[in-house]
């Protein structure tokens, strides 16, 4: 009986959300993008001076070289299912921007400024992985 109460008590909170609510905290999650500067890294283009807008967030073709560890490419952090993280969750999205690990157990390119934002708030660290899932 409890899992029953409890999954209509999950279904209750999905029907009863707003949809003015779920649009604030997309905008959320792309005011978060947009000052922590995303796109300053995983946009194309944008290390060439010629940003690609219509590719935003699609990953650059542009590396940094990181003495003694290689070149690092800003991945897709689009939606794509196939090169972005569309097929990573939220929570996966979120443990990443805030420790710097992904879903496989790597750690980020040590340019990722993952420690800067480890202090996200549940609420901004949530609207940004829901915004990067849309």
């Amino acid at each position: 009986m409890k899992t029953v109460t409890t999954a209509l008590a999950a279904l209750a909170a999905i029907v009863a959300t707003d949809p003015a609510d779920a649009q604030d905290r997309l905008k959320r999650g792309e005011y978060l993008a947009n000052i922590m500067d995303c796109g300053g890294c995983h946009t194309p283009g944008v290390f060439l001076g010629k940003p690609d807008q219509e590719r935003y967030l699609a990953g650059s073709e542009v590396g940094f070289q990181i003495p003694g560890l290689g070149i690092f490419y800003p991945p897709n952090l689009t939606s794509d299912q196939e090169t972005g993280l569309g097929s990573w969750s939220e929570a996966e999205i979120i443990t990443a921007v805030r420790t710097g690990v992904r879903p496989d157990g790597r750690e980020l390119a040590p340019a990722m400024p993952w420690r800067a934002y480890a202090a996200l708030n549940d609420a901004d660290a949530q609207a940004l992985a829901r915004y990067l899932k849309a």
